[in-house]
């Protein structure tokens, strides 16, 4: 079939896929994608040290920083979800790249704090771009049997962007150099995306605020959709409060230089894409998701408070920071392929993603923001508090989506 297209002289990117088989090239090029996206979470915790120096900022400002990343994310998830089938999931994939070089780029230029915050403003736009039309590229590239394998590597994109990010950045002299590298390599990805990948169909159906609206509250009306969404707001907040701060902790507690900081920062972040990749295999093998949502968030709590705390010495907090990054990468994988299980409909499994993202975006913008204002006002236990009501929450919430399942008759 694929000579016959080639024959006609069809592209190899507007090919349609089978059904019963899974382009895991275009599979690599999506991950590509998200980790280029997620870099540009992990390249301001290695910055903040020179950032502050740069620009006079406190933690509260750096975490405001961070937060504008997510700016856009929160605003932007649902209406992108919306548009996905409407423009089709690989243009949106391609224009959040072109996005995060441009913000980027913006950012490796910036002599104030306001046009830094714009650079990040625009690489929000990217990522949220990115991070809701992806999983939509891979919905239709992969076979039913490897969605569980695909969305479990797909959830792996952010701890691994971020600790790149760490372990590159803290080799650096300057953080202006590393910006624009990571706008080169999303312009690079681009071009790869344009060849590699198979075009989606659009809709001809156009996108109203009152059918986005409809669709939005059809989705969130279904229980499950929403409590995966509430869930990742706590998950966010959990991680963001412990990574985006995690290279500074290093620094005050055990007294290393920035870049053994940035190395073990990197390490921690390693140890969650193998969070990620053993909740496929779990869920491959029948565990509950609502189980593995639950473990998760118990024991990120509980760790949050050896890690915070100042009980115990620096290498055995440091053990726990391991602990935590690793059951918490349980936590992606499992809400990230569940969500398109829970959608009301096929047509709303880009809503229901995109609800996701908002509640990703969301605690990954408030996390820094009141960690760091806390940090700044009580000290490191004060995140411990935090993290810990976080993750008691992040419990329930897992108990609340069995019993919503349960009643949709989903699998559990």
């Amino acid at each position: 079939m694929q000579k016959q297209f080639e024959m006609a002289g069809a592209p190899l990117a507007a090919l349609p896929l089978s059904s019963g088989s899974t382009h895991w090239r275009g599979v690599a090029l999506v991950v590509a994608a998200g980790v280029a996206a997620s870099l540009q979470v992990g390249k301001v915790a290695i910055a903040v040290p020179q950032l502050r120096a740069d620009f006079g900022l406190d933690l509260s400002m750096v975490g405001w920083l961070m937060a504008m990343f997510s700016l856009l994310g929160v605003a932007g998830a649902v209406p992108v979800g919306a548009w996905v089938a409407r423009a089709g999931d690989r243009r949106l994939v391609l224009a959040g790249l072109l996005a995060i070089a441009a913000g980027s780029t913006a950012g490796a230029l910036a002599n104030s704090v306001a046009v830094l915050l714009a650079g990040r403003i625009v690489e929000g736009l990217g990522f949220v771009l990115i991070t809701i039309a992806g999983p939509s590229v891979l919905q239709r590239m992969v076979s039913p049997g490897g969605k569980d394998l695909a969305f479990a590597i797909w959830s792996c994109f952010m701890p691994t962007g971020i600790a790149i990010a760490l372990f590159s950045g803290s080799l650096l002299d300057g953080w202006r150099g590393f910006w624009l590298g990571n706008a080169a390599l999303a312009a690079l990805l681009a071009v790869l995306l344009l060849f590699g990948i198979p075009r989606g169909a659009a809709s001809a159906a156009p996108v109203s605020w009152h059918s986005m609206a409809r669709d939005a509250a059809a989705t969130a009306k279904a229980g499950a959709p929403a409590l995966i969404a509430a869930s990742f707001v706590v998950y966010s907040l959990q991680f963001f409060a412990l990574f985006s701060f995690l290279p500074v902790l290093l620094i005050e507690r055990m007294g290393v230089g920035m870049a053994a900081a940035g190395s073990l920062s990197a390490v921690a972040c390693c140890v969650n894409v193998v969070g990620n990749l053993a909740a496929g295999v779990l869920l491959k093998r029948g565990v509950a998701r609502w189980l593995l949502a639950a473990v998760a968030s118990a024991l990120m709590g509980l760790s949050a408070i050896g890690i915070f705390l100042p009980v115990i010495g620096a290498l055995p907090a440091f053990l726990l920071c391991l602990a935590f990054s690793g059951a918490g990468g349980l936590l992606p994988a499992t809400l990230i392929g569940t969500s398109p299980i829970v959608a009301p409909s096929a047509r709303l499994v880009p809503m229901s993603m995109g609800l996701l993202m908002l509640g990703s975006n969301l605690g990954q913008m408030i996390g820094p923001v009141i960690v760091g204002g806390a940090v700044d006002s009580m000290g490191w236990p004060a995140a411990a508090i935090i993290v810990a009501l976080a993750g008691a929450m992040g419990v329930l919430l897992a108990l609340g989506l069995r019993r919503s399942m349960a009643r949709s008759g989903h699998p559990l």
